[in-house]
Order: structure tokens, then C-alpha cells, then sequence
């Protein structure tokens, strides 16, 4: 009998204990989770994958963004205004204050560079609200009927390329214009001739600056008129002389207009839609 209840006894503490296992493993759960939450406040897009294809490892190696301008979790506006998703050195925000600032400086140098040049009676500045316009003589960049770039065009050119690098941030859009004079004044030009000269030299201008300037290639745009949009008189050389030129309109930033920039601009009107939904589109 005695034997009997020593043995019952001692059977009967034994299970005590288990308890503990129990909530061992609560707790080392508990702590694997907040690991877990704590490695996904931080995640990056390879431990992304890692964990989806822990708990499905049949899943597809699909190219998941967790932040920037794609996947489902992309902000719709990043890369609205970075010329397609790029990203050029102009792309840095401003105040509108600095922005016309720039703009205001950049006048001032261009006027230096023509004072330097010599070229006084051929460059004209001009600083308007929110853009400045410069008119190149067509004797400063090509010779007669030639859309090539001399070598006294190159030393400006490259000036003003200075010039626009120190305003670059400031700059929406750099058109560039070519014109030509009409040659006899009772007769158009040869239409063909006419509209590849003057849209060739603003092209080799653009060309030129564009692989000098800090301006983003987009905002960069050459434009041929041709004869069609005159300053003076053809029945004088000195008329035509005038007509014959390369201008540029350096428009600034307006980070009061409703429409965007140049670029949102461009996409709203070519979406043919309202401003918001053309910045949904190009953010799909």
C-alpha cells in the first residue's frame, strides 16, 4: 500500500511543467512576429520577393516596386514632370522667386556675352515677364546659304551656353527659331529650300547647345519659319539682312500655372484631356 501511494505521488507531479512549453513557444512566436513587422517597415523589393515566394514559392518572379514610378504601390505623380521618368539636373524644386531670379541673371549675362563678343549690332536681348528673347543676326552663326555653324558662331554659342548652365534650373523650355529673308521681293522663296535652311540652321543650333547645356534635352525645341514671319522690309538688303536670323525664347518656370510646364503642357494637349488626367495617363 505504501509502495502504491509513493508511486501515485510521484506520477502525478510530473505534468506540472507543461505549461511552460506552451508558452515558450507563444513567446518565440510572438517575437518572430514583430521581427517580421519590424523587417517589413524596412523592406526592399528582393526581401519583398523573398517573403511572398517563402509562403508561395510557385509564385511568378514579377518585378514589384515598393516605392517610385512603378509597381501598385507607385506614387502617380513621381516622374510627371521629369521629362518621362527621367530625371535631369533641372528637376530640383525652387521657389518661383529664385526661379525669376535666374531668370533676371541669366539677361544680364547674355548682355555680357554680346558686349564681349563685339557683335553688339547683331545680338539683341531683350528681358521680358517670365522669358527672355535674344535675335542673332544671321552673319553671327552661317555664311550665305549655309545651314553650317562658322567658327565665330561656336565661340558665342559656346558663351551662351555658359550663360543658360548657370540658369539651367530655372529654364522650362529653350526655343530655338530659324528665319530667312525672302530673296526677291515680288516672288516667294523656293519653298523647299526656304524651309530646310532656316529649320537646318535652328537644328545644328539646338544640336550644338544641347550637347553643352545642363537643360534637359526635352525642354530643348528648334523651330524653321522660313520666310513667313519677317521683322522688316525685303525690298532693302538691309531689310533682308534683318529677316535673316536665329532667335531664342528662354521661357522661366510658373509655378502658379494651372497647366504645368512645357512638358505637362505638352501631354495635357496631346491627351486632349484635363491636366489631372493626363498625369494619371503618363503615370500608368
Amino acid at each position: 500500500m505504501l509502495s502504491m501511494a509513493i508511486k501515485k505521488k510521484s506520477g502525478g507531479g510530473g505534468g506540472g511543467a507543461n505549461w511552460m512549453d506552451t508558452y515558450g513557444d507563444m513567446v518565440t512566436l510572438l517575437l518572430c512576429f514583430f521581427v517580421l513587422l519590424y523587417s517589413m517597415s524596412t523592406i526592399s523589393e528582393e526581401k519583398f520577393k523573398a517573403i511572398v515566394q517563402s509562403f508561395n514559392p510557385s509564385s511568378l518572379e514579377a518585378t514589384t516596386a515598393t516605392s517610385g514610378s512603378e509597381g501598385p504601390l507607385a506614387d502617380p505623380s513621381e516622374g510627371i514632370g521629369s521629362d518621362f521618368g527621367l530625371s535631369p539636373p533641372d528637376e530640383i524644386e525652387m521657389e518661383q522667386a529664385d526661379i525669376d531670379d535666374l531668370l533676371q541673371q541669366l539677361a544680364q549675362m547674355l548682355k555680357e556675352v554680346v558686349a564681349e563678343s563685339g557683335q553688339a549690332d547683331n545680338i539683341e536681348v531683350t528681358k521680358g515677364d517670365g522669358y527672355v528673347f535674344v535675335s542673332f543676326n544671321n552673319a553671327v552663326f552661317f555664311l550665305g546659304d549655309s545651314p553650317a555653324i562658322t567658327y565665330e558662331g561656336e565661340q558665342v554659342l559656346n558663351a551662351v551656353a555658359d550663360a543658360l548652365n548657370r540658369a539651367a534650373k530655372a529654364v522650362d523650355e529653350l526655343r530655338i527659331m530659324g528665319h530667312t529673308a525672302q530673296a526677291s521681293p515680288d516672288r516667294a522663296n523656293n519653298v523647299d529650300n526656304d524651309r530646310r535652311l532656316s529649320s537646318n540652321r535652328a537644328t545644328n543650333v539646338a544640336i550644338y547647345l544641347q550637347k553643352r547645356v545642363e537643360i534637359s534635352p526635352a525642354r530643348i525645341v528648334s523651330v524653321g519659319y522660313g520666310q513667313w514671319r519677317p521683322v522688316d522690309t525685303n525690298a532693302t538688303s538691309a531689310g533682308r539682312a534683318h529677316n535673316r536670323r536665329v532667335e531664342m525664347i528662354i521661357t522661366g518656370k510658373n509655378l502658379y500655372d494651372e497647366l504645368g510646364d512645357a512638358l505637362e503642357q505638352y501631354r495635357t494637349i496631346r491627351a486632349g484631356n484635363a491636366p489631372e488626367a493626363a498625369a494619371e495617363e503618363y503615370a500608368e
